[in-house]
Formats: C-alpha cells, sequence, structure tokens
C-alpha cells in the first residue's frame, strides 16, 4: 500500500466539508471531542467516522439487509482500488486507508459487524457481545489510532478496550430504543440469570429491578475497559491525547448519567448536556498532560485479531508527525455553548 501524494487524492475539499458536516449532526459526542483534536488528525477523522456511519445508516434504512451488507463490501472494495463510488465519504475513505496504511481487514469487519445486525443476533454471553463490540466499535478505535501514527501493539489494545467499553455503554443507554425496534443485545445468560425473560421483554418492553442489575453488571464492565483504555493514552502523541480522554470521560458520564436515572434506559434515554460536555473537555485536557500509565495488558481475545491485522501490514517508512493540541480551543467551544444555549433559550 502506497502513501498518496496530494496530487493523487481523490477526496475534494468540498467532500471534506460534506464529512465534516455529516458528523456533526449524525455524532455529538465524537464531534464536540474532535475540537480536541490536531488539525492534521482532525480532519482525516470526519472522513472515516463519514464512511462508518453512512455504512451503518445503508444497512439500518434498508429492509433487505443482508443485500445492503453485500453492496456495502463491493463498497469498501472499491474503496481499497482506489476507485470509489461517487460519494464524499467514499473519496475520503478512500485516500484514509491508503494514506494511513489500514488493513483491509479493518473495515471489512466492521462490515462483518453490520451483517451480525442484518441477521438479528442476540449475544449469548459477554464473549460474544465483546466479539459483536470489537467489529462495530474497536475497529473504529483502531483506525484512529492509525491516523495519529501510531502502530504500537499496546496503543492498539487499549484503543480497541475502549471501543468495546464505549459500545457498552451505547447498549447500556439504548436498551428501549433497541428493544422497540426488535433488537436486545444485552448478553442472554445474564438476562436469564437475573430473570428477565428475553422474548417476553422484547415483545413489551418495560423497566425492572432485575433489568435494571443487568445493565448495572453492563456499565461495571464498561468501567473496567474504561480504566484499561486510559493506560493507552500515554502512548499517543501528546497532540492527540485531550481528545481521545475526552470521548472517554463523555461516554463514562453517559453511563453515571444511567445510573443516576436508576439504570432505567427503557423509558428514558441518557444524555449529556453542553455544559456538562464542556466541563469534561476541560478536565481531559488537564489530564492529558500527565497520562497515567500501568504494566501493559494484552489485547481481549475477542479483538487480538485487530491487533495482529495492523502488525502485519507493512509499517509506513514516513516519521512519525508531531501534533500541537488543541487544548486552548476548549475557550473557543465554551462561547459557542453559550451561544447555543442562549438561542435554545429565546426558542423556548
Amino acid at each position: 500500500m502506497l502513501a498518496l501524494s496530494p496530487e493523487a487524492r481523490l477526496a475534494t475539499e468540498a467532500d471534506h466539508a460534506a464529512c465534516r458536516e455529516s458528523i456533526r449532526g449524525g455524532s455529538k459526542s465524537f464531534f464536540t471531542a474532535s475540537w480536541l483534536l490536531p488539525e492534521a488528525v482532525r480532519r482525516p477523522s470526519f472522513g472515516l467516522y463519514a464512511f462508518c456511519r453512512l455504512a451503518d445508516d445503508a444497512v439500518d434504512e434498508h429492509e433487505a439487509k443482508a443485500a445492503a451488507v453485500e453492496r456495502l463490501r463491493e463498497r469498501l472494495t472499491r474503496v481499497y482500488e482506489g476507485a470509489p463510488v461517487d460519494h464524499p465519504a467514499d473519496r475520503a475513505f478512500s485516500d484514509i486507508v491508503r494514506s494511513f496504511y489500514i488493513p483491509r481487514e479493518i473495515p471489512f469487519a466492521l462490515i462483518d459487524g453490520f451483517a451480525w445486525d442484518s441477521e438479528g443476533r442476540m449475544p449469548a454471553n459477554l464473549s460474544e457481545l465483546r466479539a459483536y463490540s470489537a467489529r462495530v466499535a474497536s475497529t473504529v478505535g483502531v483506525m484512529m489510532t492509525l491516523l495519529m501514527g501510531v502502530r504500537d501493539p499496546i496503543a492498539l489494545a487499549r484503543a480497541c478496550d475502549l471501543g468495546v467499553a464505549m459500545q457498552l455503554t451505547n447498549i447500556a443507554r439504548d436498551v428501549g430504543e433497541d428493544a422497540r425496534a426488535g433488537r436486545l443485545y444485552l448478553p442472554l445468560d445474564w438476562l436469564v440469570e437475573a430473570g428477565v425473560d428475553p422474548e417476553v421483554f422484547l415483545a413489551a418492553p418495560a423497566p425492572s429491578e432485575a433489568l435494571a442489575s443487568v445493565v448495572a453488571r453492563l456499565l461495571a464492565e464498561a468501567d473496567r475497559l474504561y480504566e484499561r483504555a486510559r493506560d493507552g493514552v500515554a502512548r499517543l502523541p501528546a497532540g492527540c491525547r485531550p481528545a481521545i480522554l475526552a470521548a472517554a470521560l463523555i461516554y463514562c458520564e453517559i453511563g453515571r448519567e444511567v445510573e443516576r436515572r436508576g439504570h432505567d434506559s427503557v423509558t428514558s434515554r441518557a444524555y449529556i448536556g453542553n455544559r456538562r460536555k464542556l466541563a469534561l473537555l476541560a478536565e481531559a485536557s488537564l489530564r492529558a498532560i500527565a497520562p497515567r500509565t500501568h504494566a501493559p495488558a494484552p489485547a481481549l481475545p475477542e479483538t487480538a485479531f485487530l491487533v495482529e491485522a495492523v502488525g502485519r501490514e507493512p509499517a509506513p517508512t514516513f516519521a512519525p508527525a508531531t501534533f500541537k493540541s488543541r487544548a486552548l480551543t476548549v475557550l473557543e467551544m465554551y462561547e459557542r455553548l453559550e451561544r447555543r444555549d442562549r438561542a435554545q433559550q429565546m426558542v423556548r
């Protein structure tokens, strides 16, 4: 795989702008945290997330989901051939995978996760849930790490931990929303142990103490992985650390909000307000100055294949980039959020 010269790039400025706008509306937590990324990482990260969101929507919005997954695989093949379909995200992602030496196995594993969704698979246990999360979330974490110029196996393993933790938080937050769509991602053996009949719950989603205990158990597992993931921050370029810490802190806070609601994510959906997000951005900027480190832990068995895929890809020959932190843009974010809050109050 060859790095691209500027002349060989497929994406235009208009394509990059379109990717940015798709993330602004589609992933508020990532868009907020992205303000702390150096521009050299932030710009391609929008292309990465735009393609991943496009792929997710392509499956969710079609009834013939198996056919949609196959079209996605064909689309991804064209991305790697340097002949993407006529779409801003496809062109941007084609540039990204070739510029940052992203192994094919990584984004194709993401598509495999969408295939699991299309088949209506429900995880029998925690290991199966982690395997699913590795595909739909850790793949993105690995690709983000590669955008930062980091290919260290330990850093990649921690990025995978963070991806799984975030997905577990998403699942804990969206139990009711998923169930009303006919989906259930909580480990089936945990539900049975707690006395929850999965079929009965899917037929009529309702909160209960038993269900709340399963959600609490899932958040505890997510917290364990957030703790492991933070050890990988010190292995990232200094300018990239605040954004990754911010993303972790924001998702951790979503879990805390689920707790504050009595672990009832059936009748309501936890969210984090702009002011709280701002405080977490500031906290992440401070923590990034001296990130914690512990003895390296191996990758989770369910995510190890992603780390190994990167190890098999020939490493790029260019020198690692140095990035300047965007931590000072917390002030800019504060001003933006203040204006937005005032505007919303006037509307009310």
